[in-house]
């Protein structure tokens, strides 16, 4: 992981509401047994967050590569990027 990655991923996630979202997705599939992802108009009713605000933050975790949105009918859904997340754990040697 390079140095701009690392702090692309700090940035992202030093904004409370990037990182509220960041943790609403990770305990959606933490909770899900067949690792459903996450939908996005849940996280808009749990934080209390408008549309724009939302796309917004969730363009900046996408951008840092911490998660994934597509589009499943007519509902978006994000999931966690387990890749870059792993390489963040080993760059900070956590275990």
């Amino acid at each position: 992981m390079t140095t701009k990655q690392l702090a692309n991923i700090h940035k992202a996630l030093s904004n409370e509401n990037r990182l509220e979202i960041f943790h609403s997705i990770l305990e959606s599939e933490e909770k899900s047994f067949d690792s459903c992802p996450c939908l996005v108009s849940a996280i808009m009713d749990k934080l209390c967050i408008g549309a724009p605000t939302i796309s917004h933050h969730l363009k900046e975790l996408v951008n840092a590569g911490l998660i994934e949105t597509m589009k499943d009918g007519k509902y978006l859904v994000a999931k966690v990027n387990y890749e870059t997340v792993n390489a963040l754990r080993e760059e900070l040697h956590v275990k």
